[in-house]
């Protein structure tokens, strides 16, 4: 069941905000469906990142392999 909340905006969220309702909806009456699908897409994303993070780890280096293998990435995209 939905909620109602005051959400204080800064203006140039609050612009981007109305921005995005039209480009999506063609009005500005969405914007509490807009801004529900976009904490909805930012907060799955960070969900799966911590998931990510956390899960069993399937390869190990150590971390002098780990050093090694930096600096020679590093060296490949200075020689570029």
């Amino acid at each position: 069941m939905p909620k109602r909340t005051t959400v204080i905006l800064d203006d140039d969220v609050y612009e981007k905000l109305v921005r995005e309702s039209i480009r999506r909806y063609g009005t500005t009456r969405a914007l509490s469906k807009v801004l529900n699908e976009l904490l909805r897409e930012s907060l799955n994303g960070r969900e799966e990142l911590i998931e990510l993070l956390y899960s069993e780890k399937i390869a190990s280096i150590s971390e002098e392999d780990f050093y090694k293998f930096r600096r020679e990435l590093s060296k490949r995209f200075a020689d570029r």
